[in-house]
């Protein structure tokens, strides 16, 4: 299953806040076997997040969409995705009716907070009130982090993939040393590769097959300055059908 991740906000494109959302769900996704093929932030304007929703939707499994959400000038992400599939903003009865279960009567919130795209499902909000939405395979989700989270833990089912293996090896030798290792490695084993360096780099390599995890691990400490520290990080869920890394 591949997917991409869109961030709503002008705030995240000025650096006034820090994309956090982007970094859990990119997580949370990548444990659940979703291949992130794309993360993008896109300013608070109906036309640019419709582009690129609509353009993500064609392409990938599925698309998340977070911030943007209530009844404020620059919450226009609900706007957006209906848009993007040619759909009409309407009174949700469901979400209203949640809303109302939890207290909240029509004057008590601004008539938008409830106006969904149509014929979406409404996905309540258990740790605010702007309901989220799923439009087909586009999951729409609030901004604020604790709503998001709580959001997307209760339709992450829905997320899944192959387990795969995580293995990590230190090596004590410059990162520009190890390209043709790495090249052979890609070669001849079915596994990715990521270096990471620091005070010494990090070769991390995944693979579906534990044997093979481990077997492309050995012959990386067979070839290369390994230092104490290899750790295997165990099962992890990646999705099948793109080899490339």
């Amino acid at each position: 299953m591949n997917a991409a991740v869109v961030t709503v906000g002008d705030e995240l494109l000025v650096g006034d806040t820090e994309n956090t959302n982007a970094t859990w769900l990119c997580d949370r996704l990548d444990a659940r076997g979703v291949r992130v093929r794309r993360v993008t932030v896109v300013p608070d304007e109906v036309a640019e997040i419709a582009r690129v929703v609509n353009e993500y939707y064609a392409e990938y499994d599925a698309v998340v969409v977070t911030g943007g959400l209530g009844p404020t000038h620059d919450d226009v992400t609900m706007e957006a995705v209906a848009a993007a599939f040619g759909r009409d903003l309407v009174e949700n009865e469901e979400a209203a009716g949640w809303l109302a279960d939890r207290g909240y009567s029509g004057g008590d919130l601004a008539a938008e907070t409830t106006h969904l795209p149509a014929d979406c499902r409404p996905l309540p909000n258990e740790a605010g009130v702007a309901p989220g939405a799923v439009v087909e395979s586009v999951y729409v989700l609030p901004g604020v982090p604790n709503e998001m989270t709580a959001m997307f833990e209760s339709v992450e089912g829905e997320f899944a993939g192959t387990r795969t293996h995580v293995v990590t090896v230190d090596v004590d030798e410059p990162e520009s040393e190890l390209l043709d290792r790495v090249a052979s490695l890609r070669e001849g084993f079915n596994v990715r590769v990521g270096s990471y360096p620091g005070e010494v780099v990090t070769v991390k390599i995944t693979a579906e097959s534990e044997a093979e995890a481990e077997r492309a691990a050995a012959w990386v400490r067979e070839h290369a300055d390994a230092v104490d520290g290899d750790v295997v990080e165990g099962e992890r869920a990646e999705s099948v059908g793109d080899e490339s890394v």
